[in-house]
């Protein structure tokens, strides 16, 4: 039985995705209380998340947090207290699966269905982006966007560090319509968030720069329904409130996704 601190193994990335893992999941997706994720409206790996249960066409309880008061049941889950966190709910009611990272609850979320098919990529590909994105970019983004809390280098130091994978970006766009095709995939949603933030650092600065397959990848992506659904603003969750489900209104979402794919 696993305990409420249980998180998921490792999961395979390839292209047999996970399959043993999916199975395990779904005893918890059937027949049980609506998943419930703890997310923070502007925190990009929340955004991959809440990307990844959209296109999935799941359902879940929502608990929109404040980073500097969470709430003690978030903590009680998942005690390294950083967002998004997915809890499902035991097959008996009384324990939980927790899914602390914004890559595994996009995996099961995509496993659980994938209509839009996301994961009709070069997973390997997808993967190496995503790390790439995680491990490297992400480190640049946090100085370019707080800058004056490393003063080791300039903003524009950090800034141009973290244009070495814009760049890589650029060259994807400059074949294909998305990072890895003609198609969204799971490369798309996994980074999209990362640039997004990177961009608003300064727009201006972001718009001038001589990446225009990448600006215009980004600006469809502002618009996509998806997207801003989201985006969408939430009151904080406090204990006692009804509950909130995410998304509002899924069908309409997914009519406009598919509308979205099947018209590029």
């Amino acid at each position: 039985m696993l305990n409420r601190e249980t998180t998921l193994p490792q999961i395979p990335r390839d292209s047999a995705t996970m399959s043993g893992f999916v199975n395990s999941a779904r005893s918890y997706a059937i027949t049980v209380p609506l998943p419930r994720l703890y997310s923070f409206r502007r925190c990009p790996y929340a955004m991959r998340a809440r990307l990844g249960i959209l296109f999935a066409g799941l359902t879940v309880e929502l608990r929109e947090i404040v980073l500097k008061n969470k709430p003690a049941q978030m903590l009680a889950v998942s005690p390294k207290g950083t967002v998004p966190v997915l809890e499902l709910a035991g097959g008996d009611g009384s324990d939980s699966l927790v899914i602390e990272e914004s890559r595994e609850i996009v995996e099961w979320a995509l496993q659980q269905g994938d209509q839009q098919g996301l994961l009709n990529a070069d997973l390997a590909s997808a993967n190496a982006l995503i790390d790439r994105n995680d491990n490297e970019f992400k480190h640049w983004l946090d100085r370019y966007k707080y800058a004056d809390r490393h003063p080791e280098l300039t903003q524009l130091d950090y800034r141009k560090k973290g244009e070495v994978f814009l760049q890589a970006l650029e060259s994807l766009l400059a074949k294909n319509r998305y990072l890895l095709g003609s198609n969204i995939s799971i490369a798309d949603i996994g980074v999209m968030p990362f640039v997004r933030q990177f961009a608003h650092v300064d727009r201006e600065v972001f718009y001038s720069l001589p990446y225009l397959n990448l600006q215009r990848w980004l600006r469809e992506w502002l618009e996509h329904p998806v997207f801003l659904q989201v985006m969408i603003k939430y009151q904080p969750w406090q204990e006692g409130d009804e509950l909130v489900v995410f998304p509002r209104t899924t069908a309409a979402t997914l009519t406009c996704s598919s509308e979205v794919n099947a018209s590029k």
